[in-house]
């Protein structure tokens, strides 16, 4: 089992999507059981199905200084970084430790593929893309990172994680590794996916999306809906030397990283890589399962993923703990799930709500006493977030609230 690692503090975060514009709009959202999906306005073809999409994005190109970097993407990650202050806090770290003492660590599964579709529906005469679309800058994976670095005038570490649906989860083990071993002196993480044809359709030639709003964990559940999102967070060393006022901050205590290697788009069938993820958050956090309070989980509402999912939150949690799935609320987010519900379970912690779930009619009968329709205004201490991603990629967050760690 790994080592406990020491905390790092989470000094700033934010994020956006479906159910609102920053912390206090989702937060909202979720102590009134406010629901941002909506029937699909998104798709060429509208297709019949449910998403969480973030409107404004289509007619707010980036600022001009960043317009080579122009996506639906980008647009959101720009969007994002305006909420909660936090772009202030970002140039604030990098002026305490200087540009290339910040690293930089986002994850996306999807990134610009989105601007791509648009760039093959407009070739010209000869084939090729339209002038405008030849930006190298944005037709790859890294295009993300290399946008928010300029964003931000960072100049240290930069990674792109694509991992699928647990991409913005692992950037927080990456950027605990930086800071560890000396890489860096503080980090900002993130994720962003944003809307597209490939995934809509993608998933819907899976048989995985819901003609309803999604309904994790129900008995009935009928697949998924996709969603939209972007969230960030800024992570420094809990010392004296940071400015980090231990009192104020939440804190990353844990993490755990697993890969099943069973199947390219279903799980383990007894959860086998999902628990070893979450028995080295534990081990790295230096607590039980009888020390958390709240599990924020992946819960997509496909048959596979909750049921297995399901299945191990009742064998490994005593009933006390509340577990539920924020995606009615927000849909998933795929590559930004991770960050979007690190940044959820934070705000359980921060506000002492754990929600409940939403459209669930009756829960599957795998659920345990840990799941609740009902939200539940308790005292939390630590909470865990789950991310699995395609091909068995999984990941677990442990939190714990300002002055725990």
């Amino acid at each position: 089992m790994p080592h406990r690692i020491a905390p790092l503090a989470i000094t700033a975060y934010t994020a956006t999507c479906a159910a609102g514009r920053g912390c206090a709009q989702i937060a909202h959202a979720l102590a009134t059981r406010t629901s941002g999906l909506r029937r699909n306005d998104f798709s060429s073809a509208t297709l019949p199905c449910w998403i969480g999409r973030v409107d404004g994005l289509d007619d707010a190109p980036l600022p001009d200084e960043f317009l080579r970097f122009d996506a639906r993407n980008q647009r959101l990650a720009w969007l994002g970084l305006q909420q909660d202050d936090f772009l202030a806090h970002a140039r604030a770290a990098r002026e305490r430790y200087g540009p290339d003492r910040v690293a930089l660590v986002v994850g996306t599964s999807t990134s610009s593929i989105g601007e791509t579709e648009a760039a093959y529906r407009s070739l010209d005469a000869d084939g090729r893309f339209d002038a405008v679309q030849r930006g190298k800058r944005v037709h790859q994976p890294h295009s993300l990172a290399a946008f928010v670095q300029s964003a931000l005038g960072l100049d240290g570490a930069c990674l792109t994680i694509a991992t699928a649906c647990s991409s913005s989860a692992k950037v927080f083990a990456s950027a605990e590794r930086l800071l560890r071993t000396g890489f860096a002196d503080a980090a900002i993480v993130g994720g962003v996916d944003t809307l597209c044809e490939s995934v809509l359709f993608g998933f819907n030639s899976l048989g995985l999306v819901s003609p309803e709003p999604c309904r994790p964990f129900d008995r009935d559940r009928s697949g998924l809906s996709l969603g939209e999102a972007a969230g960030f967070a800024l992570l420094e060393r809990v010392s004296q030397n940071t400015n980090v006022e231990n009192a104020a901050s939440p804190y990353l205590i844990g993490y755990g990283e697993s890969s099943d290697a069973h199947h390219m788009s279903a799980p383990h069938p007894q959860g086998l890589g999902a628990e070893r993820a979450l028995d080295d958050a534990l081990a790295r956090a230096g607590i039980d399962a009888d020390q958390v309070d709240y599990v924020n989980l992946h819960g997509t509402a496909s048959r596979a993923n909750d049921e297995v999912e399901a299945a191990l939150i009742a064998r490994r949690f005593p009933a006390n703990t509340r577990a539920s799935s924020t995606k009615g609320w927000t849909g998933h987010t795929l590559g930004a799930a991770g960050i979007l519900e690190a940044v959820i379970t934070l705000l359980a912690l921060e506000n002492g709500l754990a929600p409940g779930a939403l459209n669930v009619r009756e829960f599957d009968p795998a659920c345990g006493p840990q799941f609740a329709l009902d939200n539940a205004s308790m005292p939390m201490r630590i909470a865990l977030s789950n991310s699995f991603g395609f091909g068995g990629n999984n990941c677990c967050l442990a939190f714990a609230r300002a002055g725990r760690a």
